[in-house]
């Protein structure tokens, strides 16, 4: 499609189309990109093998780290992060005998990245590969997938979708 009339081009699958004064806008969204942000914080491999882990249930560093085949530092660091970005919340325990040491539990905004994680388990499983783990639901055993639906509960491909300016918590009207 092109940018500003919406209108495809021979021979090109249509894409997100930009409306409003995004259509306009050639610079750089860099900086102030919403998935951007995001991915400063979760891009990393250690940091998403860290959050499969919890969310496999693991909560112990020791566990974590032996799990993750990451090293100590790296886990350290990485969960370090995860916890001041608010994804995780450390809470102690102490083993009899031995000193206070922490577990790392889920926050709501660790557990709102959860389809992110399912759609890339499923996208890695497109890739081919013999084996590995597949997500189910747990009470039919039905494969999971992530959708992407807009408020109003409709299924949205690439090329329903588009994309607009936010500014100020404000949105431009259609």
């Amino acid at each position: 499609m092109t940018e500003a009339s919406g209108a495809p081009d021979a021979g090109i699958e249509p894409v997100i189309t930009k409306i409003g004064r995004f259509s306009d806008h050639d610079e750089s969204v860099a900086g102030w990109c919403h998935m951007e942000h995001a991915l400063e914080l979760v891009g990393t491999r250690s940091a998403m093998i860290l959050l499969r882990e919890i969310y496999y249930g693991e909560r112990r560093f020791d566990d974590l780290a032996r799990h993750s085949g990451l090293t100590e530092a790296v886990t350290s660091q990485r969960l370090k992060r995860l916890v001041d970005a608010g994804l995780l919340q450390r809470h102690p325990y102490r083993e009899p005998g031995r000193r206070t040491r922490h577990e790392y539990v889920l926050t709501d905004l660790g557990r709102s990245l959860f389809p992110v994680f399912v759609a890339l388990m499923d996208w890695g499983a497109r890739l081919g590969g013999e084996g590995g783990v597949e997500l189910v639901h747990a009470d039919c055993g039905s494969p999971l997938g992530a959708v992407v639906r807009c408020a109003e509960g409709h299924d949205v491909g690439l090329s329903d979708t588009a994309a607009r300016f936010v500014s100020d918590g404000e949105r431009e009207v259609l």
